[in-house]
C-alpha cells in the first residue's frame, strides 16, 4: 500500500479503511517546564519531531484546569510526572457557591493556549493536534479533592451551580484552543468509574456537562479523543459521546479491545500498559503486546497508544520498541 501522511493514516482508521500501518501515538509530562510556555512549546515539538507520532497530545501540567480558581499545586516525584493538587481550592461546602467566571484568555488557562498556539504554528497542520481538557467534574474534583463526594449527594444544588460556571469556562477555553490551531480536545473524565458514583450520579453531575462540552465543540474540532480515567469504567454510559477516539486503561480494567470494539465503532487507543510491560518489560515483551493488542482489533480501528500518560521513566528503547512493533505487524500481514 501506498505511504500514508498522519492525517490519512489516522482518518483511514477512524473509519475503520485499511492503512498502511497502524497508527501510533504516545505522549508524556515534562513536569515543571510544563509550568512555561516556552519550555512546554519545546519540549512538545522536539518529541514529535523524534518520534513522528501520528497525533500529538497537546501535554499541560493536568491541574492548570483549577489554579486561577485559587488552588495550589506541586510536582512530587510522581512517576508519571504529573503535578498534584497540595491545596484546595473549595475546602468547605460554602466554597462551591465563590465559584466565578474566568478569563480564559490570561492566567493559568491563558498560558496553555498561548502554548498551543505556537505549536500549532510550527507544526503547519501536518499532524492531529489536541489540547487536553478535563472535563467539569473532574476540574471540580481537583479543586476540592475528595470532598467532592459528599458535597455531590450532601449539597447538590451548590455543586450543580458551580459545575454551571465550570462548564462555560471549559467551552470558551476550548473554543479557544480550536481557534488557537488545535484540532480538537482530548477529554479526559476521571470520575466516570463505578468505584467511585453511581451511573446515575455520573448521568446527572457528569455525562450531562461532558455533553454540553463537546455539543458546544460539534462543527468546529475535527476529531476528538475522549479519555476515560481509572479502574471499572462506565464503558456503555460513555460509548456514545460525539467523539472520534476513545482512549482507556484497556490493560487494566474492562473492556478489552475486542469488546470495546463491538460497542464503540470508531477508533480505539491504546493497547500498551505504559507502567507495567512498557517500563519494566523487554522490548520483545512490548512489541508481542502491541502485536497482541493489534490482533484483538483484527488490524483495523486501532491507535497503539498508552491507557493514560508514559512515566517520565520510559527509555528510547522501549518507545522504539513500540514504533517498530506497529510497522512490524503490518508487514507480517503483507507477507500473509
Amino acid at each position: 500500500m501506498q505511504s500514508m501522511n498522519h492525517w490519512q493514516r489516522v482518518e483511514a482508521a477512524i473509519h475503520g479503511e485499511a492503512t498502511d500501518r497502524p497508527p501510533v501515538a504516545l505522549w508524556r509530562h515534562f513536569p515543571d517546564d510544563d509550568l512555561h510556555p516556552d519550555k512546554l512549546v519545546a519540549h512538545t515539538l522536539q518529541w514529535q519531531d523524534k518520534w513522528q507520532f501520528d497525533l500529538v497530545k497537546f501535554m499541560p501540567s493536568g491541574t492548570y484546569g483549577v489554579e486561577d480558581w485559587g488552588a495550589v499545586s506541586a510536582y512530587r516525584g510522581a512517576a508519571n510526572g504529573a503535578r498534584e493538587v497540595i491545596q484546595a481550592a473549595v475546602q468547605r461546602t460554602e466554597d462551591w457557591r465563590r465559584i466565578a467566571a474566568l478569563d480564559v484568555r490570561s492566567g493559568s488557562y491563558g498560558r496553555q493556549n498561548d502554548a498551543l498556539a505556537a505549536t500549532a504554528k510550527a507544526l503547519g497542520g501536518r499532524v492531529p493536534l489536541l489540547q487536553t481538557v478535563f472535563s467539569p467534574l473532574t476540574t471540580a474534583r481537583k479543586m476540592s479533592s475528595d470532598r467532592l463526594f459528599a458535597d455531590l449527594r450532601l449539597a447538590p444544588e451548590d455543586l450543580e451551580r458551580a459545575l454551571t460556571v465550570i462548564t462555560e469556562v471549559t467551552i470558551r477555553f476550548a473554543l479557544d484552543a480550536l481557534a488557537k490551531g488545535a484540532h480538537g480536545l482530548f477529554f479526559a473524565t476521571q470520575l466516570a468509574s463505578h468505584r467511585l458514583l453511581s451511573e446515575a450520579e455520573y448521568e446527572h453531575f457528569g455525562k450531562r456537562y461532558d455533553l454540553m462540552v463537546l455539543e458546544a465543540l460539534r462543527g468546529k474540532a475535527r476529531l476528538n479523543m475522549l479519555h476515560a480515567h481509572g479502574d471499572d469504567i462506565m464503558f456503555d454510559l460513555l460509548a456514545d459521546y460525539p467523539a472520534q477516539m476513545f482512549n482507556w486503561h484497556d490493560r487494566l480494567t474492562a473492556p478489552t479491545i475486542a469488546q470495546a470494539a463491538e460497542g464503540f465503532p470508531r477508533l480505539l487507543v491504546g493497547g500498551i500498559n505504559e507502567h507495567g510491560t512498557l517500563l519494566r518489560g523487554s522490548e520483545q515483551d512490548i512489541e508481542d503486546q502491541v502485536h497482541e493488542a493489534l490482533t484483538q482489533a483484527g488490524g483495523r480501528r486501532l491507535m497503539i497508544g498508552p491507557g493514560c500518560v508514559l512515566p517520565v521513566a520510559a527509555t528510547d528503547a522501549s518507545i522504539r520498541a513500540v514504533v517498530r512493533a506497529a510497522h512490524q505487524f503490518q508487514d507480517s500481514l503483507a507477507c500473509a
